[in-house]
């Protein structure tokens, strides 16, 4: 049974599983699937998505008029959106932001280039956490495939169980949707999903990060 946090007449936002893929893959029923199944209904339309590997909060339109508002609110960059990762290894820099074009290689795998035509940027802070780990609080300002991963293995800090950009071996890969805020027919909503799978989240360490963390939209983030 997936997890359901908010059902509204117009969306529906689930704390989607780490390792549970978005779509189908062969005989293994991807995310939409379950949840249609789960709640026998069939108007249920995404309008964002996750990697296998990231939990947290995710987001289904009810119908299609909804989920035409919610591609202008994400193509409009009126979503608010944070994620928490976690890595063995210290940034470049603690805080601050990281751009560039991104291009995807031959095994599916991106890289960040140094030119910004068309950047993909991401505002971030760190905070140690005692043991040589890094947690960290990431706002996307743009929304590209494998857009934290590859911000986060350019600092050198790839994210700890994400074996493909070189992340630590770990009992999964810890990257997290964290909160999302937005404007819906003029009323605002703003959600918070702590992790709760992952041992190095629960740590009192990452415990007291967290907290200091516990509102990430009220944080005094640069100007772009």
């Amino acid at each position: 049974m997936l997890p359901l946090l908010f059902d509204h007449p117009r969306f529906l936002l689930i704390d989607k599983p780490a390792g549970l893929s978005f779509h189908r893959e062969g005989a293994q029923p991807g995310v939409l699937d379950l949840l249609r199944a789960q709640l026998d209904v069939d108007n249920l339309h995404a309008v964002h998505r996750l990697d296998a590997m990231t939990s947290g909060l995710l987001l289904f339109a009810k119908g299609s008029e909804a989920a035409s508002e919610f591609g202008r609110l994400f193509a409009t960059r009126q979503i608010g959106k944070y994620y928490l990762a976690i890595s063995a290894r210290a940034p470049k820099k603690k805080q601050g932001s990281v751009s560039g074009d991104m291009q995807k290689g031959r095994n599916g795998s991106w890289r960040l280039l140094p030119s910004k035509a068309d950047p993909a940027y991401t505002q971030f802070f760190s905070a140690g956490l005692g043991d040589g780990r890094r947690l960290f609080l990431l706002r996307p300002l743009t929304g590209r495939t494998h857009q934290l991963r590859v911000a986060l293995k350019a600092m050198g800090s790839p994210i700890l169980g994400d074996a493909r950009y070189g992340g630590e071996p770990a009992d999964r890969g810890y990257l997290h949707a964290y909160a999302l805020h937005f404007v819906l027919d003029g009323e605002r909503h703003a959600f918070h999903c702590p992790p709760s799978q992952g041992e190095h989240w629960l740590t009192p360490a990452a415990q007291s990060v967290l907290a200091h963390y516990a509102m990430p939209e009220a944080l005094a983030w640069p100007a772009r």
